[in-house]
């Protein structure tokens, strides 16, 4: 039995064997809504091989349960590629929540913005990604699979539900483009031109990584970003990830309308 497998039947003999249609991994300040969830609670440190999750502001656990009739397997953490030089570091999680019968997978980070019109405490809705970091978490996979489209990552059928679902809440969810930066300082004011001129949006440490797993193992993925600030160098805010940690809520209560809405006729 492969270990995703043997992680699967251990969560499903303490959360059931229901299969979970749908999984999502909180970003830092947004661990919130795992708390929403009707089921079980499992910290990360009773599945062998799951990530530490190091990083203030992530809450390490995995919880299955009901969320608006749909069974989802929230991720109240993640690990990032900053943590241990690993692009691979979220696979393990992401093969168990394959097994335990997921299809689609929902994202969601704190970023900094380019954009006014997306000012901190806005959310913006990933329609694709730069991979700026240059990094991959598929090196070393020795099959054919590591070869992934990736021409349409984020499922335009979820992100008209989460559109859709933002409109019938009165949120203004923007469309962007997310620039994956590997961290943990953050970027100078040079990159961040550099950055934009390329054609992102916003910038964070983090979900491109998973979206490329997601992919290679077939699951459908939309992402949502929560801005904290703006940019360096776009304004005069001290960016610091305590300030992320403050600024992540005033995005948290719009995401949580949006997921619940999108989740009630079934995304």
């Amino acid at each position: 039995m492969s270990k995703s497998a043997e992680l699967a039947a251990l969560i499903q003999g303490r959360a059931g064997d229901a299969p979970v249609r749908i999984g999502m991994v909180l970003g830092s300040g947004l661990g919130h809504l795992a708390e929403q969830v009707d089921g079980t609670a499992i910290p990360y440190e009773d599945l062998p091989g799951f990530p530490h999750a190091g990083v203030s502001g992530h809450n390490p656990k995995l919880v299955i349960g009901d969320l608006e009739g749909v069974r989802v397997a929230v991720f109240g953490g993640r690990a990032h590629y900053y943590e241990s030089g690993r692009g691979d570091a979220m696979r393990l999680p992401l093969e168990v929540l394959k097994a335990l019968g997921a299809e689609q997978l929902i994202l969601t980070n704190a970023a900094g913005s380019f954009r006014p019109d997306i000012p901190p405490g806005d959310l913006m809705l990933l329609s694709d990604h730069i991979n700026f970091s240059g990094r991959n978490p598929l090196i070393g996979e020795p099959t054919d699979a590591r070869f992934v489209p990736m021409t349409q990552a984020y499922d335009p059928a979820m992100r008209a539900a989460l559109t859709q679902a933002a409109q019938a809440e009165g949120i203004d969810l923007k469309d962007g483009v997310y620039a994956w930066y590997s961290g943990p300082s953050f970027e100078t004011p040079a990159e961040i031109r550099a950055i934009k001129i390329l054609g992102a949006d916003a910038v964070g440490m983090s979900t491109v990584p998973e979206v490329i797993l997601a992919r290679f193992l077939g699951l459908r993925v939309a992402a949502i970003s929560s801005i904290t600030n703006m940019a360096a160098g776009m304004s005069d805010e001290n960016i610091s990830h305590e300030h992320t940690k403050a600024m992540a809520p005033l995005g948290a209560a719009k995401l949580e309308k949006i997921l619940r809405r999108a989740l009630r006729p079934g995304l």
